[in-house]
């Protein structure tokens, strides 16, 4: 638990770094060039993004906290710590010390930015920024389209934590010795169920009440064996063990817990006996369903408050409207190819996966944390460009085409930079 808490606050420091400090040295090196427009006081207040994006990370590590859980409590607590000294101090505050001492302002670079606006004409590098603004219906609808249809396989995703036979390459002794056992024995050697009865009173009725439940329970779907039940010393209490046909990954092995569980009910009216299912899988299963159910409530605050904040930043309804559905499609579409590949098992050896299993229950949390903060951030950092250019020109296109040259380059070389650091997990 520890080891995850403390390799995401590390990744959190480096997403800090990769995200903020671009916006920092791009608010330095990019002057707009002044203009005869008349430009009002509001709209000569530049705001500064990297308070904003600063504030988008922390509502994306607090968020953590709705998960309920310890791992991601402790996630979010160390992360959102990390962000505040990393961001607010090393970024807000000693960089423009670093800066102003060695005399790396605007006016350093002039030079450069005159060498630029002569070179313009025969740039061609703004190519797929004149595309968008010439076919925008176009490149939106395929762009979404391919989005859509990649983020499909996501509706039939299947949570789950790791187990020796999903984890392991078969070349492992632990990966062997699981294969042999469900060779001999069937997949559901691995997903065994403790069934805890316990009953409200002691009768003479109570052993033959506890055998019609044995019989009971090995009548139910997908159970091949059930042991007979072992008394505790207060005899009150029994033990059970039912062994299932499908493995501890399988659906089938959740609808059999939650059956049990419902039955319980059943047993108290008639027996007074209670019915309780325990057990390495059942916990499991517990556990990716908490998480499961956090997801929608976490997702949704996260989304909302990004909302809101984006609404001030950019004074608009629209565009962080147009923000949030482009994260959540890219989310979805994130999400539906891990399905893809993880799950349904589609190029696995491409990706070094040693078999198909179901999604890591960890997984969504996390990778909803990060991928938000990516995309708000970045959206902050590319559309701030824009904002900045109309304000002082009033030419929506030319804003387009500028933040893209600008900024875009920029976030396209973050995201890379990212992308590397997240194969170095492997």
């Amino acid at each position: 638990m520890m080891g995850i808490s403390a390799a995401v606050s590390i990744l959190t420091a480096v997403l800090v770094s990769i995200v903020v400090l671009p916006s920092i040295l791009g608010m330095i090196g990019h002057k707009i060039a002044p203009t005869k427009k008349k430009v009002s006081n509001k709209e000569k207040r530049e705001e500064n993004p990297v308070i904003f994006i600063a504030t988008i990370m922390l509502i994306g590590m607090i968020g953590f906290a709705l998960t309920k859980t310890s791992l991601f409590w402790e996630i979010g607590v160390s992360s959102s710590l990390n962000m505040i000294l990393k961001g607010v101090f090393v970024v807000i505050i000693v960089l423009p010390i670093l800066f102003s001492l060695f005399r790396y302002t605007r006016s350093s670079l002039k030079k450069q930015d005159a060498t630029k606006d002569k070179n313009k004409g025969k740039d061609n590098s703004n190519a797929w920024g004149r595309l968008v603004t010439k076919h925008p219906l176009v490149v939106s609808f395929i762009s979404i389209a391919i989005l859509v249809v990649i983020a499909l396989p996501f509706f039939h995703m299947n949570l789950r934590l790791p187990t020796e036979g999903t984890s392991k390459s078969t070349e492992t002794t632990e990966r062997r010795a699981y294969d042999l056992l469900t060779e001999g024995y069937g997949e559901g050697i691995h997903s065994s169920l403790v069934v805890v009865a316990k009953a409200s009173k002691l009768t003479d009725k109570t052993p033959d009440a506890l055998n019609s439940i044995t019989q009971d329970l090995q009548k139910l779907s997908d159970v091949k064996m059930v042991t007979p039940a072992i008394p505790g010393p207060s005899g009150k209490v029994y033990m059970i063990n039912v062994v299932p046909n499908s493995g501890p990954d399988d659906i089938k092995t959740k609808k059999l817990v939650k059956l049990i569980r419902d039955k319980s009910d059943q047993t108290e009216k008639e027996y007074g006996i209670e019915l309780m299912v325990t057990g390495t899988t059942a916990m499991n299963i517990d556990i990716s369903q908490k998480l499961n159910d956090a997801l929608p409530v976490f997702a949704s605050l996260i989304v909302g408050l990004a909302y809101i904040l984006l609404v001030l930043v950019f004074r608009s309804i629209l565009l962080p409207l147009k923000a949030v559905l482009g994260f959540l499609l890219s989310l979805g579409a994130t999400l539906g190819f891990v399905v893809y590949v993880i799950q349904d098992g589609h190029l696995l050896n491409l990706f070094g996966f040693p078999a198909s299993s179901s999604i890591l229950a960890f997984l969504p949390v996390i990778l909803i944390g990060i991928l938000f903060r990516l995309a708000m951030d970045y959206e902050i950092f590319l559309v701030s460009k824009m904002r900045e250019v109309y304000v002082h020109t009033g030419d929506p296109r030319k804003a387009i085409l500028d933040g893209i040259r600008d900024s875009g380059k920029v976030v396209t070389a973050a995201g890379l930079i990212m992308m590397s650091v997240f194969i170095g997990f492997r």
